[in-house]
Order: structure tokens, then C-alpha cells, then sequence
């Protein structure tokens, strides 16, 4: 009997031994383990100053070898150089950290990072003075052991890595090395950039929105940007000319966000998901990352929801969320993590002057991704009871709080999804714009649209279907009275689908007079009449919804 068990545990032993070298095996071309055990986003943690960089490669074809240095010294930026295209090699940044009082006197801290094949000291005559040591990949480093150094400004503090020659910085105090990491490619990879913080991190302030002295607020929904990582693939871009015969989604995109916002001036702009084109996007982080340098420099507040999209790529939801949160300019937030979905949240704006009443309720719900019952009901997901229910009781609490009975004019909400709800398929509806493709609605109804009908939100907004770009009047069975608008903002990117050869893409643009209690809603197109308001209508006046 005990030789028996003993040749079990040994089996055992062997057979767990050679799973766990094919799980490892796997992961390293595959990454087969769960995101949380990869932790893609590093941890830039405070009162830390960086001592040492280095580049570690590996190959899947020695098992003898190792992608991961000494953990007790080292830190492994969880990103694989190569994105994971190498058939056998992966690459990976390692940066040595120590708190500030733990440095010792032999302890050198980082003051500056160049990225070239020369040392720094031969090429550049303001650095012939100085020592640089070489490090992997093309990294070159000046360090210092001068005590006084870790105090200062100008040390290196975190170290991250982003992709592409399109890649931007949003977060206060980092910066991106000019140059790429000099990595051993063959074929198209995105090159790997190395990006630095100096000193402690920059704070900054929660923007509040606010009714301006006119009376006035303006919204720019902007949805279905589909960034990727690199400079994207334009899909059925339009007009199909040889002026566009050459075209990169992401600049194109930006360029068409960045003209409107000059134009119109909108005082916040609505991400209504979609933002990362997952499937292009295997560092999603870099993606994100454009739209949010646009909005930053900008100095424009947003809201954030997710579509089906942003999270197919390399960062869950919630990973996303953490992100956005913590740029400025960002009003986003994760919500209440007892009920459904990242990002059930809600902005108040407030009202003209130098005081908390809330003029305008803005409600964002995330409407989550496919379907969770394809085979009873195919396509995508909806949104759930306890959302609902939070909807609810959070509109009923906002009503009797302070901040909406001190408000002496007439109190306006609108909400803002990513999949569009069933009610958006009626073709009763009297519509304002165009249909140009059947909704891609949740087959089963759990009548959100109800609830924001008895809360008393005056229009919704979805993104999802990029060719649709009306506003269709839903209204009382009974009555025949208009009781909600439910909008499309249109697709404006340029990395998804745009289909029909009338179709350029577009941004929606939403004005709120506080004063009139009124909502006008008109379109910007990226090509032809892009000077023009089109179809310019009043969906809002003195509170209620009327026909156009």
C-alpha cells in the first residue's frame, strides 16, 4: 500500500510538473493565464525614486531561460516588448526602485534616460561632461549618487511603456522618449517606447461643470473612436478619392475631434464608448491614451463609458476605468461595485455663479457587451435590474436633495448609454436624421427606457451603430404627448466600420440653455459640409419634450 502511494505522488508530481510547464510555455506566446495574474498596468507608487533600467529578453525555445530577474531587486513592467508577436522571444523593461530613506551611500539614483545607439556623451556636447552606462535595447543612463539628487525634481521616479510613433503622454510630470527601444524585429511590430515621470506625481483637481454666464452649457458626444495602437487602419473611409487614397485612422480621427472641439467649444465632451478598438489595440493603455491627451490639452472635461469593443483588447474594464480616473480633466468614475457594469455613475452640472445647485443631471450606464444568452437571445447585452433600480433611487434622492430644490429654474437630465435600447428598433418613431442600418439592440427589454420616462430625463444618447445618426422620438401610448428623445451620436472614428458611401463620419453636439430650459441637438461631419449644423432641431423647450 505504501509503495502504491507513493508511485501516485510521484505521477502526481510529474504530471503537475510538465501542466505547469505548458501553462508557462503557453503563456509566454499566448498569455493563457488571467489578466490579474498579469497586472499590465505597473505601479508608479509614491516617495519612490528609480536606482536602475535594464531590458530583459528571453526565448520560449529554452526553458532554461527566464523573462523575470530577481523579483526581491528588480520590478517587471508587465508589458512584453514585442506585444506578444514574437514567435519565440519576449522582451521586458526591469527597473530597480528604493524609497528615498532606504537609499544607501553606494546607491545611485536615475537623473536622466536617453534611448540611441551612441553614447550620449560622443553625440551630444552639453553631455561630454558626464558618464552614461549603457544598458540593453539602446538605453543609456545618468546616474548619480549625489545624496541631495533623490530630493530633486528632476530624478526619474516611474517608468512606464507605451507604443507606436503616434504614442502621447496625458499624465502631469511624464514625458516619452524621443526614440524607440532597439529591439532585434522582423516584420511590423509597434515600436516600444520608453516614458518617464520626474519628481513626486502631479496633482491636480476634479474639473466641475458649470452653466455658463450665458445661460448656456455645450456637450460634444463623441463615440465609436476605435483607436488602436499604432497609427490604425482606416475602414471604409470616405470620400474614396486619391487626396485619401493614404489613410491613418488615428490621425485622421484626432485631427476631425480636434477641429470640432475649436469650432464649437464645448464645455464637456461625452466618450460614449468604444474609445479602444480592441482587436487592433494590444496595449490599450497607449490607445486611450490619444483621446485623453486631446481632451487634456484642450483643457476639456469628459465622461467615460465603455463600449463592446474597449475591452477585447489588452485591459479588462475595470483596468480601463483605473486609467481614465486617474487623468485630468477625466469626471469618470467606476460606480457602485454591488451592482452590474464599470461605470453607473452620474455628473452634476451646475448652475451659473458661485454655488452648488445642479442645473443639468448627467446619467452614464455601462450597457456591457454580448449577449450572456445567445441562443434565446443573440446579439448583445442589457441592462440589468439592480442598474435600474440604482437609476431609480439615485434620481429620487437627487430630486429632494438641496442641490436640486435650491435651483430656481427648471431642472433638465439627459443619460448617456453605448448600446442603444430596444425602443431605438420602433419604426413609429418620428426621426430626425438618418437610419442607416437596423439597430443593434438588446433582444430582451427590460425597459430602461420606462424608467427614464418616470425619472424624467428628457433624451438619451447611445453610440454602437456607427451609421445611424438620428434622434427618434419615443412617445405616450395613450396620450400621444413626446415623453423622450433617444439619439445616435454617430460613428467619428475612422479604425471602425463606416459602410454607406453617404456616410462621413460625424460628432453630435448637444446645447443646454439653462435659462430657457431647452435642449438643441445638431451633427458636424468630418468631409463635405463640415461648417454646417445639420439637422439642427430643439428636442427640449421649457422642460419638455417636444415634437420637431
Amino acid at each position: 500500500m505504501t509503495r502504491r502511494i507513493v508511485r501516485a505522488s510521484m505521477q502526481l508530481g510529474v504530471f503537475a510538473t510538465i501542466i505547469l510547464f505548458l501553462v508557462f510555455f503557453l503563456d509566454t506566446r499566448y498569455r493563457v493565464l488571467p489578466q490579474s495574474i498579469h497586472s499590465h498596468l505597473p505601479l508608479h507608487h509614491e516617495g519612490l525614486v528609480i536606482t536602475d533600467i535594464t531590458v530583459q529578453t528571453c526565448s520560449s525555445l529554452n526553458p532554461l531561460g527566464s523573462c523575470k530577474l530577481d523579483p526581491s531587486e528588480w520590478h517587471r513592467i508587465e508589458k512584453d516588448l514585442y506585444l506578444d508577436t514574437g514567435w519565440v522571444s519576449a522582451a521586458y523593461v526591469h527597473i530597480k526602485r528604493k524609497r528615498e530613506e532606504e537609499l544607501k551611500e553606494d546607491d545611485r539614483v536615475i537623473e536622466d534616460v536617453r534611448i540611441g545607439r551612441l553614447d550620449p556623451a560622443m553625440g551630444e556636447k552639453d553631455q561630454a561632461a558626464h558618464r552614461w552606462e549603457a544598458r540593453p535595447a539602446g538605453v543609456w543612463l545618468k546616474r548619480t549618487a549625489k545624496r541631495h539628487a533623490a530630493d530633486s525634481t528632476n530624478v526619474v521616479t516611474a517608468v512606464d511603456v507605451l507604443f507606436g510613433a503616434d504614442a502621447v503622454e496625458p499624465r502631469p510630470g511624464w514625458e516619452i522618449k524621443d526614440n524607440a527601444l532597439q529591439l532585434d524585429t522582423a516584420g511590423e511590430v509597434h515600436e516600444a517606447r520608453l516614458t518617464i515621470r520626474r519628481g513626486s506625481p502631479k496633482g491636480f483637481s476634479k474639473p466641475v461643470p458649470r452653466i455658463g454666464k450665458d445661460g448656456k452649457f455645450k456637450i460634444m458626444q463623441v463615440s465609436d473612436l476605435h483607436l488602436s495602437t499604432g497609427l490604425g487602419v482606416c475602414r471604409d473611409a470616405n470620400p474614396k478619392t486619391k487626396e485619401f487614397a493614404k489613410c491613418d485612422a488615428d490621425p485622421r480621427t484626432l485631427e476631425f475631434v480636434a477641429k470640432v472641439i475649436v469650432d464649437e467649444k464645448p464645455d464637456m465632451v461625452v466618450l460614449s464608448g468604444d474609445i479602444v478598438n480592441g482587436e487592433t489595440a494590444p496595449d490599450a493603455q497607449t490607445a486611450l491614451f490619444k483621446i485623453a491627451e486631446l481632451l487634456a490639452k484642450h483643457h476639456i472635461p469628459y465622461a467615460t463609458i465603455w463600449g463592446n469593443h474597449d475591452d477585447t483588447g489588452s485591459l479588462p474594464r475595470d483596468a480601463l476605468m483605473s486609467l481614465i480616473e486617474s487623468l485630468p480633466f477625466s469626471l469618470a468614475q467606476s460606480g457602485s461595485n454591488t451592482i452590474e457594469g464599470i461605470g453607473n455613475y452620474y455628473v452634476e452640472v451646475l448652475a451659473h455663479g458661485n454655488n452648488k445647485h445642479s442645473a443639468l443631471t448627467l446619467y452614464f450606464l455601462d450597457t456591457h457587451s454580448g449577449s450572456p444568452d445567445e441562443r434565446l437571445y443573440p446579439g448583445y447585452d442589457w441592462l440589468k435590474p439592480k442598474q435600474i433600480q440604482w437609476f431609480k433611487d439615485t434620481a429620487q434622492t437627487l430630486k429632494k436633495s438641496n442641490q436640486h430644490k435650491a435651483y430656481t429654474h427648471i431642472h433638465l437630465d439627459m443619460a448617456f448609454i453605448h448600446i442603444p435600447l430596444p425602443e431605438y428598433m420602433d419604426q413609429k418613431n418620428e426621426i430626425v436624421g438618418k437610419w442607416g442600418e437596423t439597430p443593434m439592440a438588446p433582444r430582451f427589454n427590460t425597459h430602461f427606457k420606462d424608467a427614464l420616462v418616470e425619472e424624467g430625463v428628457k433624451a438619451v444618447s447611445a453610440g454602437h451603430d456607427h451609421v445611424n445618426d438620428y434622434c427618434a422620438l419615443a412617445k405616450n401610448d395613450k396620450s400621444g404627448d413626446p415623453e423622450l428623445w433617444m439619439c445616435y451620436a454617430g460613428g467619428s472614428g475612422f479604425g471602425g466600420y463606416g459602410r454607406d458611401e453617404w456616410y462621413h463620419r460625424r460628432i453630435r453636439v448637444f446645447e443646454v440653455d439653462a435659462n430657457e430650459a431647452r435642449i438643441s441637438t445638431w451633427k458636424r461631419v468630418e468631409y463635405g459640409e463640415t461648417e454646417k449644423r445639420l439637422d439642427d432641431q430643439v428636442i427640449v423647450d421649457s422642460g419638455r419634450v417636444i415634437a420637431p
